[in-house]
């Protein structure tokens, strides 16, 4: 046997420098929306990657990729994984990251000349941002039995209304496996923080300890179009200041919440769109976050309560869509601790955290051991094209992945 394995860190950047062409945006960034042209091409690429690696590759009927790396035994595999799917304006290393750091940790396995006890297996998972189709994470979600498939597959894209199914088939992806009930032993999810704090406080390793809970919303009020300058404020149908209203008191909502409360809306058209037309239609989306369930559904029923109450003091009907509503999740005691000590073994600076964006490790926290690395992001900058993290602290996140998952595919 030669040295212990160790990351490769000019490969693990050039692979990621390959996968970032994909989509590839004018100035740096990616495009790659789930299950376009851009995605197509990009999961082609990673799967010769995988098979490269001398991986056996499944792909399941909602187009989840996994690639396993034979261990010793036929045990369960220890996983890791993320997706690769952008936003529009995406990076190149949200999700990314985590999957090309998998990779990685199976090429240095093979650089050393190595097999261990369990195999390993590094997945992408369909659909994770949830930027084309609703919910988000929905690939990993339909993996764990959380959402049935033929309601997964009937989700229609934001963009051209073609259902998941109708795309999964045109990019080749709809795959042959059964989706539902993995049989995995733990899984450990490495990725970037896309938040501030650990580029802030000078941290190398979060320790993700948990993921907040999420509820997505979206917020209709139908009224009347009229001429703006000719009907008084008091006999007017406005949905649009409905919506206005409503939308700020979001901010109230979480200013009066305070703690790990936020709220966001990320989207508001109306309809006939003109500066002279009071609008007949309104739709915004509302974005609640908590850490804490509780908290997070009170929050979610006084906006709802709030909208309701708008809508009737200005004369405009008003109905609600729920695109997502995901509980807290705490990740498992041991295997967070095993990622702590091996940061710490390695000499780096760790941060026990919770993640404030959805990841496919609170998912897959459903059916076994989970947990997370998070490395710092410059800035605090995601979901933009300027997203960056510098390559040596992305070369010790996977280092600490790779030590993670020797530790749990070696145990007895």
């Amino acid at each position: 046997m030669s040295d212990a394995p160790k990351i490769h860190g000019a490969r693990l950047m050039q692979r990621l420098a390959d996968l970032g062409q994909f989509g590839a945006l004018p100035g740096g960034g990616t495009n790659r929306l789930a299950l376009s042209d851009a995605d197509r091409a990009a999961r082609d690429w990673t799967v010769q990657q995988m098979r490269a690696l001398d991986m056996g590759v499944e792909i399941d009927a909602i187009g989840n990729v996994f690639a396993t790396y034979s261990g010793t035994t036929d045990l369960p595999p220890v996983a890791t994984g993320s997706h690769i799917d952008t936003v529009r304006t995406g990076g190149l290393y949200d999700g990314n990251y985590g999957v090309l750091a998998g990779l990685e940790v199976v090429a240095a396995l093979r650089d050393a000349g190595m097999r261990t006890r369990r195999p390993l297996q590094v997945a992408f998972f369909t659909n994770e941002e949830g930027a084309r189709f609703q919910p988000d994470m929905l690939g990993s979600l339909v993996h764990v039995d959380g959402m049935p498939l033929a309601e997964a597959l009937a989700c229609v894209a934001v963009d051209n209304g073609a259902t998941l199914g109708t795309e999964l088939a045109r990019i080749g992806y709809a795959g042959p496996a059964p989706v539902g009930a993995p049989r995995v032993d733990s899984f450990v999810e490495l990725h970037i923080e896309q938040g501030p704090v650990l580029d802030r406080e000078g941290i190398a390793i979060g320790v993700v300890e948990g993921v907040q809970g999420i509820c997505w919303m979206e917020f209709s009020f139908s009224g009347h179009s009229n001429h703006a300058g000719t009907t008084p404020m008091a006999l007017r149908c406005d949905a649009g200041m409905a919506a206005m209203r409503c939308a700020a008191f979001v901010h109230e909502l979480v200013a009066r919440y305070g703690g790990r409360q936020l709220g966001t809306v990320g989207a508001v058209t109306l309809q006939p769109h003109l500066i002279n037309v009071i609008p007949s239609r309104a739709m915004m989306t509302v974005d609640l976050r908590n850490t804490d369930g509780a908290l997070l559904q009170t929050a979610q029923a006084e906006m709802l309560a709030h909208a309701r109450q708008l809508a009737a003091e200005h004369g405009v009907q008003f109905s609600h869509r729920q695109l997502a509503d995901f509980a807290p999740v705490q990740f498992d005691a041991a295997l967070v601790d095993s990622v702590e000590r091996h940061a710490r073994a390695a000499g780096l600076s760790t941060l026990r955290m919770p993640s404030g964006a959805g990841h496919d490790a609170q998912m897959l926290a459903r059916v076994c051991p989970t947990a997370m690395v998070f490395v710092p992001s410059a800035g605090g900058l995601s979901h933009n094209v300027g997203e960056h993290t510098d390559a040596q602290q992305l070369e010790q996140g996977a280092n600490v992945l790779l030590q993670v998952m020797l530790e749990r595919a070696n145990r007895a």
